[in-house]
């Protein structure tokens, strides 16, 4: 047999499975260390979102809180008012047969005075959650009214005065005629009276006109600059 120097001799069938099993286990440790690497980076996105969201969550937080507070005479007053659908919705179903702003404002006034009185002992309350409980405070039941009124388009603020919180409306009715009214800067607001069982569009003022406060509209979270206030 000729031999030829530089002819490599054929690896054994041993040699050739050692080989394939070798490079198995290469490639298997391989996948395992990118398996690795892969969680490892997903996990590292994971916390940079939650983080993110954490930041985010709690900015907004803060956002909401200072669009529900402000500050007055008494120091921090927080809204709760709202312009979720579920209000709106029931300001239309309570006003469906009025045809003009005075008798949609009495209808909700009617609905918001016939919820029961009673104070609440540690936080106001949210409009849907008055209407759960059916009772409420000043605070809560002006809430509701308030928002309300603001999802029919009828323009209302906040009064408030020592230990109390009322409503007024700039209607303009003939019907009014000669109704109680305040005289914020030759306007004409009505004051509704949440506490006031079946009260009437046109309340009487029961504090002097030194003890108001602050007029607020809540929903911009701003206070009303005017120069007179008269009766």
């Amino acid at each position: 047999m000729i031999s030829h120097p530089n002819h490599q001799p054929l690896s054994s069938g041993s040699d050739l499975a050692k080989s394939g099993l070798y490079w198995r286990l290469s490639s298997f440790c391989k996948s395992e260390t990118m398996q690795s690497e892969f969680n490892k980076n997903f996990s590292l996105v994971i916390m940079i979102v939650a983080f993110i969201a954490l930041v985010y969550g709690t900015y907004k937080a803060i956002l909401i809180v200072d669009k529900r507070q402000i500050s007055t005479g008494g120091g921090i007053y927080e809204n709760r008012v709202t312009t979720k659908r579920d209000i709106v919705d029931l300001a239309h179903k309570l006003t469906a047969e009025c045809t003009n702003d005075l008798c949609r404002t009495q209808k909700l006034l009617d609905y918001v005075t016939n919820i029961p009185y009673k104070t609440s002992t540690f936080q106001s309350n949210s409009p849907q959650r008055t209407i759960q409980l059916n009772y409420g405070d000043c605070d809560d039941k002006s809430n509701l009214l308030i928002s309300m009124l603001h999802g029919l388009g009828i323009e209302a603020y906040f009064v408030l005065v020592p230990k109390h919180i009322f409503v007024i409306v700039p209607l303009e009715d003939d019907r009014l005629d000669g109704v109680p009214s305040l005289m914020v800067d030759n306007r004409k607001f009505y004051i509704l009276e949440s506490t006031a069982k079946d009260s009437k569009v046109g309340y009487p003022l029961k504090y002097k006109l030194s003890e108001i406060d602050t007029i607020i509209d809540p929903f911009s979270n701003r206070k009303m600059v005017y120069s007179s206030i008269i009766l």
